[in-house]
């Protein structure tokens, strides 16, 4: 969507970074609620519903880029795209939390993150190609037909795991979680990581293409490149890093990020930006399934999908607001990468700083979230 707006539609990185964090607003308040409609209705029935809205749009992306409609009723249509797929999150989460045992939630949301990444690693390169040789409206086709079969999948394959929760849905029951001041800090600590994990479909795309000049297709390999890496790498990484305190985890993936990142700054050979993707997805592997497991050790069985929503905020805003932050930084010093990377990176070290002050105070507290799950 990024490159589509930018280099076909002529606008700026800038006003790109505003329609994604309008859109990431609006799954953000779509994904909150989609939380305590996971705990009130079941997993299953939200996913049936939100896959089935998510096609619908997709296939109208696919129309209204084909017949080159005004931006506005683009952005509208994208706009519920992502607010369907986020309120398919917190259900999916929930899901690892109610069938995995909690002392092996971030072995087994590293499994989790190993097929979602098969397809990030298949979507770039099938992604590139198109934009080649067809349309842009073409790509968004191919993700509804995708889309059916996961539907068709879910309909015909996927049970019910949990019981459902008594309590109706609301504004109060939806912002409730937040009132978990434990949850509240971590959950503003991994926004500062999401937010430079936001730059890698946009503010990269941008950067890799226009600037650094690579090709379409070479910057669809590097991220092509990274879900390779997640899905060869990710559990033993994960079976090797749960000897450590969680918060240690979260330490070094946003370390790693920031280092990555920051090698950016002198990506000239495209030999570089492989050596800054590969450190970014080593990150990636440390970080998130990390997240998702000390939010599961937090949340009662009642509270799950509340939970998983609320810490989801952080990745839907940082992922919304990142290539905001990364557009104006393009926009502003088009030929100082230094000064662009060198902002974002240093997003993640404060993170870790932050990681580093909360998980101390866990542990002091004799929390369960200072240990390993």
């Amino acid at each position: 969507m990024a490159l589509y707006l930018y280099e076909k539609r002529g606008v700026s990185m800038a006003m790109v970074g505003v329609i994604i964090l309008i859109s990431g607003i609006c799954s953000a308040v779509s994904q909150l609620f989609a939380g305590s409609i996971a705990d009130k209705m079941g997993r299953r029935p939200l996913l049936l519903i939100t896959l089935s809205l998510s096609l619908l749009m997709f296939l109208g992306m696919a129309f209204l880029i084909g017949f080159s409609a005004s931006i506005i009723n683009i952005v509208v249509v994208y706009t519920l795209v992502r607010s369907t797929l986020m309120m398919q999150r917190p259900a999916i989460s929930s899901i690892v939390v109610d069938l995995a045992p909690k002392d092996r939630l971030t072995e087994t949301y590293g499994l989790l993150r190993i097929g979602g990444n098969l397809g990030f690693a298949a979507g770039p390169a099938v992604g590139g190609y198109l934009a080649a040789s067809f349309s842009f409206a073409w790509i968004f086709g191919l993700a509804g037909l995708i889309v059916a079969i996961a539907l068709i999948f879910t309909f015909s394959s996927l049970r019910e795991s949990f019981g459902r929760s008594t309590q109706g849905v609301s504004i109060n029951s939806v912002l409730s979680a937040g009132k978990d001041r434990n949850l509240l800090t971590f959950t503003l600590l991994s926004l500062l990581v999401f937010l430079v994990m936001g730059q890698l479909s946009s503010t990269l795309s941008v950067y890799a293409v226009s600037q650094a000049g690579f090709s379409t297709s070479q910057y669809g390999f590097l991220l092509t490149l990274n879900g390779l890496i997640i899905v060869v790498f990710q559990y033993p990484f994960v079976w090797v890093m749960k000897r450590f305190a969680l918060y240690r985890s979260l330490i070094l993936g946003a370390v790693l990020y920031g280092v990555g990142y920051l090698t950016l700054t002198w990506v000239g050979a495209y030999s570089l930006a492989i050596l800054a993707i590969g450190l970014i997805t080593a990150g990636e592997i440390t970080f998130a399934p990390t997240t998702s497991a000390v939010v599961g050790g937090m949340a009662s069985e009642n509270w799950r999908g509340r939970y998983m929503a609320f810490a989801g905020l952080s990745e839907t805003v940082g992922f919304s607001l990142g290539p905001l932050l990364g557009g104006v930084l393009l926009d502003s010093f088009p030929s100082q990468p230094g000064y662009v990377w060198g902002t974002i990176s240093a997003l993640a070290f404060v993170a870790a700083v932050g990681f580093n002050q909360w998980g101390k105070s866990q542990r002091a507290g004799q929390s369960q979230l200072g240990q390993n799950q």
